[in-house]
């Protein structure tokens, strides 16, 4: 056996890349499993996006190697997109990054920023990929908790409780996954000069902002604060596109290119058919949002019925294409709760604990499951 890199002792498999083998096999076994788990988007794209992607094919440089920085045609894009729909002005040439997803970017913006032993302040609950790729880089993860009775908010108070020596990153998600809420836009400029004070980078995750949300906005509306803020996006959650893997990054120039110094290293570029069906859905109007919206509205009126049958609460006001649901007493475990829904009903739903400690006491459901299937689960519930 060869020795495997120690940086390997730091991590677990992803929750659900071992929980889905699970449920996998009880589906193969004849098992009628509802999962509710997973937010991946089970709507199509767009079908104009579709066929730009297909009349692409027939470009003459089409299968080649593409730039690192995507064709400038699709940074415009991404840059018309924000000025559209955040009211932000950003340089394409500049001050925007395209990704391959933009999980990459949580890896490559750590890879330009951290040094071994350097401090990450990460969200409990949150995206456990923030805490995976600080430990796997050698940093070391430094939790901030987030509670129901702050609405799930940053608490500056405790955050100046926290050695901060050695913190590069914070790592914001807002709209806020798993919970749903938005940022107070008076904690937002708090919290932004408090980072500027402790030089401490920014980063917010926003790939939820136009599910369910009367309000997509952006931190990076701050425009002058773009020296301490970053921002990832996705158009896996907004355009059903989670397959394609196409995401930015945007901050200002010398935080790019730092970011771009780091991707040019590790791929070659995005396949340019699918740089041309994202500038497509870049450019789809506010109808396709409010379609989207329509079915994940009638999904979620359906879960908040579940929830009920299950004597769960929640926050009917969240966006985002997750119902939070917190469970009544303390009787059970997130986790036990989720094994014994699965064994009873054949319903998988996701525990609140892979998110952080906070998230015990709770559990999540995805909105990715067709109408049918939810009027399935309610009906093996009652």
């Amino acid at each position: 056996m060869i020795d495997k890199s120690n940086r390997l002792l730091s991590v677990k498999e992803y929750y659900f890349s071992r929980k889905l083998r699970e449920v996998s096999r009880l589906i193969k076994s004849g098992r009628p499993i509802i999962n509710m788990g997973i937010g991946s988007p089970d709507i199509k794209p767009h079908e104009s996006v579709i066929n730009a992607l297909k009349e692409s094919l027939t470009f003459e440089k089409a299968h080649m190697y593409q730039s690192y920085q995507g064709i400038p045609e699709l940074r415009n894009a991404m840059s018309d997109f924000y000025r559209n729909k955040y009211n932000l002005k950003l340089d394409p040439s500049k001050e925007i990054l395209p990704l391959i997803g933009s999980k990459e970017g949580i890896m490559h913006i750590s890879l330009a920023f951290l040094n071994k032993g350097d401090k990450v302040l990460i969200p409990n609950p949150g995206y456990p990929t923030y805490s995976s790729v600080t430990k796997l880089l050698e940093a070391t993860p430094v939790y901030y908790n987030l509670y129901l009775r702050n609405n799930w908010q940053p608490d500056i108070k405790e955050l100046n409780s926290i050695d901060l020596e050695g913190v590069k990153i914070m790592w914001l998600n807002y709209p806020h996954m798993p919970t749903g809420v938005q940022i107070n836009s008076k904690i937002l400029i708090n919290l932004i000069n408090w980072a500027r004070k402790n030089k401490i980078l920014l980063v917010n995750d926003n790939p939820y902002s136009f599910i369910l949300n009367d309000n997509p906005n952006s931190i990076m509306s701050f425009s002058n604060s773009m020296d301490v803020l970053m921002e990832l996006n996705s158009l896996s959650k907004s355009h059903n596109l989670s397959g394609w893997r196409i995401g930015m990054v945007v901050g200002n120039s010398e935080n790019i290119n730092a970011v771009l110094k780091i991707k040019s290293n590790i791929d070659s570029g995005m396949f340019y058919g699918i740089q041309k069906g994202a500038i497509k859905a870049l450019k789809l109007p506010n109808k396709w949002f409010d379609d989207i919206n329509e079915i994940y509205f009638k999904r979620r009126q359906l879960v908040f019925e579940l929830c009920k049958l299950l004597n769960l609460s929640f926050d009917s006001k969240s966006v985002g294409m997750f119902v939070w649901a917190k469970l009544s007493g303390k009787l059970i475990k997130a986790e036990e709760y989720i094994d014994e829904l699965l064994e009873k009903f054949d319903i998988f739903i996701a525990p609140g604990t892979i998110f952080g400690s906070q998230g015990e006491g709770y559990v999540r459901f995805s909105l990715c499951v067709k109408e049918e299937e939810i009027r399935i689960a309610i009906n093996r519930l009652k």
